[in-house]
């Protein structure tokens, strides 16, 4: 499901899964009519990770969390999935940060998820260049 998503979120290969798995503080994964609907994955300050958008959270924001990826299926998407896992991370999250961070992608453009974004409360507090200049993602903050 993560490949299918690409190029709105990068890709991931099985030992990297497994690495969330171990190290996340959150990974939920949805389900809807008896399938995978969607899943999100969310990190706080602290993890060794070499995300560059990650590690720029971190040289910004003392405490926060941080979506690093979530996925919808195509046959669960605009029917509330996305709102309620970024609800319930916010929720996860409230006792641990002030804020919940995430980018999302300017170049190549990804309009829907800005969007959704937006009506979620989050406001755009940066961009960065990544993959040599292929990507350029604006950097996201929500209020908790």
């Amino acid at each position: 499901m993560n490949e299918e998503a690409v190029p709105n979120v990068n890709s991931l290969r099985r030992d990297q899964v497994e690495w969330f798995l171990t190290v996340a503080p959150y990974f939920r994964i949805a389900e809807m009519e008896g399938r995978i609907a969607g899943f999100l994955i969310g990190l706080g300050p602290g993890v060794q990770y070499e995300s560059v958008n990650y590690r720029w959270f971190t040289k910004h924001h003392p405490q926060f969390i941080y979506v690093d990826r979530i996925v919808i299926a195509p046959f669960a998407r605009r029917r509330g999935i996305g709102r309620i896992l970024y609800e319930d991370f916010a929720a996860f999250g409230r006792a641990r940060a002030p804020v919940m961070t995430c980018e999302v992608n300017l170049h190549p453009p990804n309009p829907g998820s800005m969007d959704f974004h937006r009506a979620m409360g989050f406001e755009q507090v940066g961009t960065q260049e990544t993959e040599g200049g292929a990507k350029t993602v604006a950097m996201l903050v929500r209020k908790l």
